[in-house]
């Protein structure tokens, strides 16, 4: 596994990323609640979270390729697969407010840039609409766990991504976290690589196939997931949040107008 300079790493809402086409093929999701091949862990970000066991089919088979690689002893364990609309634009939002009052002298241009190393945004910073990964069931987030269940030392685990404020534990190729650490993750990203998967460097435990950073990577012509087919609830619950921010960018624009009426 190459070590990869955070300057040079692509992040999802790069604009290189966002013009790539999407294709959607209509495969179905599968519910790793319904299988026993794939471990899962708790409901992460919220309680009660009935989204994150699903994914594309091909992305459970290829998890299970992928998990028939690891050495003996070693099983992936996942943390979250798909993830709504309304999750994500929570996490991002929360994450963007934390990285504001980290960098107050910072632009809001600059401050949405560094929110995009560890979150995805469901609108662009131009107001347009983005389809994140985890919205189209082709990415997961994994990590490795040990015969008995328990965690392996990965250098941080998935569920304290917020809590590293400067990114440097998460990153694929960090250099700051102990040598088994290191060696847990090179086993895991020679694993996954092997069967398609592309890694999001800036996130050890983010894998994907089909979306937008997959075919990028892969040198593909278009993305094989749009958002999730049929779930017209998702697309509406896409323009709410769309109509909710323009209105919010109109009152502030409002606000500051007025600020220089006398």
């Amino acid at each position: 596994m190459q070590h990869v300079n955070p300057e040079e790493i692509i992040l999802i809402a790069d604009p290189r990323i966002l013009s790539v086409a999407i294709a959607e093929t209509d495969e179905p999701m599968i519910d790793l609640r319904d299988q026993a091949e794939i471990v899962y862990g708790l409901s992460p970000e919220v309680p009660n979270n009935t989204d994150y066991t699903k994914m594309r089919r091909s992305i459970y088979e290829k998890l299970k390729q992928a998990q028939a690689l690891l050495p003996s002893g070693l099983r992936f364990c996942l943390y979250e697969a798909y993830r709504s609309f309304s999750l994500q634009k929570m996490l991002f939002d929360s994450q963007f407010q934390k990285n504001r009052a980290q960098y107050p002298s910072w632009s809001e241009h600059d401050i949405f840039t560094e929110t995009t190393k560890l979150i995805s945004p469901v609108v662009n910073e131009d107001g347009s609409k983005n389809i994140p990964p985890h919205a189209t069931g082709g990415a997961v987030d994994v990590y490795l766990i040990d015969d008995a269940g328990e965690y392996v030392d990965m250098g941080i685990h998935p569920k304290d991504w917020m809590e590293d404020r400067d990114g440097s534990l998460s990153l694929t190729t960090s250099r700051i976290i102990s040598d088994e650490a290191q060696r847990n993750r090179r086993i895991m990203s020679e694993a996954l690589s092997a069967v398609g998967f592309v890694n999001y460097p800036t996130e050890y435990w983010h894998w994907s196939y089909g979306d937008r950073y997959w075919a990028y990577h892969k040198k593909q012509l278009n993305a094989l997931y749009d958002s999730h087919p049929g779930n017209t609830k998702r697309l509406d619950e896409l323009e709410v949040l769309l109509s909710e921010r323009s209105k919010a960018e109109e009152t502030a624009q409002s606000t500051r107008v007025s600020k220089f009426q006398f």
